[in-house]
């Protein structure tokens, strides 16, 4: 016979690759919910934050067990995760099945594949697009895709090092910035602007943003306020990179 036990951590590992694949924390709690009672649980009761997830069950003859799992991952957007994740609920809610078994279905979808270089494509694509579409030349575009190799590589390899994503975000600017403007200083022809554009479309927090008011618009109020935060801090900190490497470079004659 299972018990909440036996669910407990399989769920909060769900929950956790849900809510650092995009997912709205209505969607997080809810899929949660669905999946206890479907179990077998009576009484289910999921608290989803940002930074921590809470589920408490309760089995027939068992008694109600709590677990918390506090989230450090800094929320990332895996649709293609996120799609899997929900097909394996629905599957799951239609025909449950043992703790075990779920947690092998889990296993094959949450297992870490090499990073494609898709990304890095992607950046170099976002990048030259932007600066072109606000008006720079082709030479503009080169610059802002040299830019988002830079930006690419300090994802890939700086970031695991960094304390936390204001940090990363402030570095990640600056050294931008201040390669953006040593080429606008040995090719005066190219617009700094222009290139600063499609480079600062790759780090700007839109998304993040965008799911905060979400999460306010659909109830999840507190949820909403961290992430609105998150988002203004990693803005500032956006503004604060451009600014420095722009001020440093003016007083070497830019």
């Amino acid at each position: 016979m299972q018990t909440a036990k036996d669910y407990l951590h399989v769920f909060l590992d769900m929950g956790d690759a849900l809510l650092n694949s995009g997912a709205e924390i209505f969607r997080v709690e809810d899929t949660l919910n669905r999946m206890g009672y479907a179990c077998g649980a009576i009484q289910m009761n999921v608290f989803v934050i940002t930074s921590s997830i809470v589920i408490t069950m309760e089995f027939p003859g068992d008694g109600a067990r709590t677990q918390t799992r506090r989230v450090r991952e800094d929320g990332g957007n895996d649709f293609t995760k996120l799609e899997q994740l929900n097909d394996l609920s629905r599957r799951f809610c239609r025909q449950p099945v043992s703790a075990a078994e779920l947690r092998k279905e889990f296993d094959k979808i949450n297992v870490d594949k090499p990073k494609p270089l898709w990304k890095l494509f992607g950046s170099l694509l976002a990048a030259s697009s932007f600066a072109l579409f606000y008006g720079g030349s082709i030479s503009d575009a080169i610059a802002a895709g040299l830019g988002a190799v830079l930006i690419w590589a300090l994802q890939q390899y700086f970031r695991p090092v960094c304390m936390n994503e204001v940090t990363f975000q402030f570095a990640a600017s600056f050294l931008t910035g201040c390669v953006i403007c040593g080429l606008v200083l040995l090719c005066p022809f190219l617009h700094m602007d222009k290139i600063m554009i499609g480079d600062i479309m790759l780090l700007i927090p839109g998304l993040m943003s965008t799911n905060a008011i979400r999460d306010v618009l659909i109830g999840d109020t507190l949820s909403g306020i961290i992430r609105l935060i998150a988002a203004l801090l990693l803005a500032a900190a956006l503004a604060l990179g451009f600014m420095g490497a722009i001020l440093l470079f003016r007083r070497l004659g830019l």
